[in-house]
């Protein structure tokens, strides 16, 4: 018989009792409606892509829930008194994913990333010059300080750095690339690894134990409180909205963004809740105003007077939002008097307009299509049915979402049936679709004076002199019909009574502080 010594019997009852406590892994199944597009930050994405990729990679700022950027890997930002050189103090004991510690080197091989035009990043454009701004010098004189400077004050610089279309700028390691200099999966400094993606299926993370949370005591934006709690989540592409209803109500999925017409059926289960998160995002209606009878400026007009606003918003929401042609969102600041004058539904001036265009019953083809939790769809149906009362025939053309954003893309339409991500600031709301077609064929509006305000914009900080400028693209916008703004987003998610934490913002789910009740 053998007998354990006291140290060897302490060392057994220990792995016992460890056995006997482990805490289960906890794992929140999660619905997407569309696949991503791609694991690489601010390249090849779309909304539902920002919405994942942003709870793994951060970058040295972020928005709030207010707007405002703030620090998030930097510990303070500086900027030089001739408004040109800002100064990031990176915050201590930050690593990656991959254990490494994050250096001011690591910044800027992920700025000199970014700027490469291989890597195809969406915002290539908003520091390269061709927009106005540009990065003139990048430097990492230390392991906690990267210095950046640019070619003229900007009211946007850190408003553009912290955008979640480009991917909040965020910090990669240099081993997110594989040998052959290809993009292979992101190792970043969030909340949440990226640990597998089935294309089409499903998209895994796993806590990031490591992980050092901003300051702050509840969650603020994409900084303040930011603590992963759950050790994984799933989540699975299901595209359909009915099988999403029917996998919230058979607890099968524990958080979705569901359809507003899903809401009442869902609401009455008590082991469900239900919420409405409001944000900046715009639905809309574009035109291409190269075809030679949409950049008609009298057919635009005729189209913008033959829409009841609150009968197709109504219709559109399921009766959760109100119309708003303004490009500011109203929670802004901005959104003043003249933002709130709208265009005016008027079917006999609509007739007119219509009859003093080059229109001669050609058929017009509106694109949309049927990505489920957004409008597009019914908005085009809407739009069709009210066009038709002033002679006008529409044919809609539904793509997937994939083909749509890539005519969008390429400007290869006549109307489409389109919403715009968040933006908080105004400037940057009216920069998603202004701009020189030329250069960038996804933008709708390249009117000179359009340009001029949006320009000054950009350089002013004082905010009575922005005011003005927003409030003369409004009416400048409004004459010259380059889209039709119809209202602001509002998104509606599901979740199990048992998730607690779980505060969608401006559209996207943040996964941390989400816990699951024992």
């Amino acid at each position: 018989m053998k007998y354990q010594t006291p140290a060897a019997l302490a060392l057994a009852l220990t792995a016992v009792a460890s056995i006997a406590f482990a805490q289960p892994e906890t794992k929140l199944k999660v619905a997407l409606t569309a696949d991503i597009r791609s694991s690489n930050p601010g390249v090849n994405r779309d909304d539902n892509t920002d919405s994942v990729m942003l709870n793994v990679v951060e970058g040295l700022v972020g928005y709030d829930d207010g707007g405002d950027v703030r620090p998030l890997l930097a510990r303070e930002v500086t900027q030089s008194d001739d408004g040109l050189t800002y100064t990031f103090a990176l915050r201590d004991g930050l690593t990656f994913h991959n254990g490494s510690t994050l250096t001011a080197d690591d910044v800027l091989w992920s700025w000199k990333r970014y700027m490469d035009p291989k890597t195809e990043w969406r915002c290539l454009a908003e520091f390269d010059g061709r927009n106005g701004l540009q990065v003139v010098s990048v430097a990492a004189p230390n392991p906690k300080t990267f210095v950046m400077k640019i070619n003229h004050p900007s009211a946007l610089f850190l408003n553009t750095l912290a955008r979640t279309d480009c991917g909040m700028t965020g910090i990669v390691h240099k081993d997110s690339l594989k040998a052959d200099g290809s993009w292979d999966k992101p190792i970043g400094t969030g909340p949440y690894e990226f640990t597998d993606w089935k294309r089409g299926r499903s998209v895994t993370l796993t806590r990031f134990k490591e992980y050092k949370s901003p300051e702050g005591a509840a969650a603020d934006g994409y900084v303040g409180k930011k603590d992963p709690h759950v050790d994984l989540v799933e989540l699975e592409v299901i595209p359909d909205p009915a099988t999403i209803k029917l996998a919230v109500a058979s607890h099968s999925i524990d958080v979705a963004q569901i359809t507003s017409t899903d809401v009442s059926e869902l609401k009455s289960d008590p082991n469900i809740v239900t919420l409405t998160s409001p944000d900046s995002s715009k639905h809309a209606i574009l035109f291409r105003t190269e075809d030679p009878v949409v950049g008609d400026v009298k057919f635009r007009q005729a189209v913008a007077a033959a829409l009841d606003y609150n009968q197709l918003v109504d219709v559109a929401s399921d009766g959760l939002s109100t119309p708003n042609n303004s490009a500011v969102f109203p929670g802004s600041v901005y959104f003043d008097g003249v933002q709130k004058s709208g265009l005016d539904a008027n079917l006999d001036n609509a007739r007119k307009l219509l009859s003093e265009s080059s229109y001669q019953g050609q058929p017009i083809k509106i694109i949309a299509n049927k990505r489920s939790p957004m409008p597009s769809f019914q908005v085009a149906l809407v739009t069709q049915a009210m066009l038709q009362a002033i002679g006008v025939n529409v044919e809609i053309e539904v793509l997937e979402w994939a083909t749509q954003l890539d005519r969008y893309n390429s400007g290869n339409y006549q109307m489409m049936s389109f919403s715009y991500s968040a933006r908080l600031d105004p400037a940057l709301s009216y920069e998603q679709f202004t701009g020189d077609k030329g250069k960038q064929p996804r933008k709708v509006w390249d009117n000179p004076k359009a340009l001029e305000l949006l320009e000054q914009s950009r350089a002013v900080s004082d905010a009575a002199a922005r005011r003005a400028l927003f409030d003369d693209l409004h009416t400048t916008m409004l004459s010259d019909v380059p889209l039709i703004i119809l209202y602001n987003g509002l998104t509606v998610w599901a979740h199990a009574k048992d998730v607690q934490g779980f505060t969608p913002w401006e559209g996207k789910m943040r996964l941390w502080n989400v816990e699951l009740a024992q």
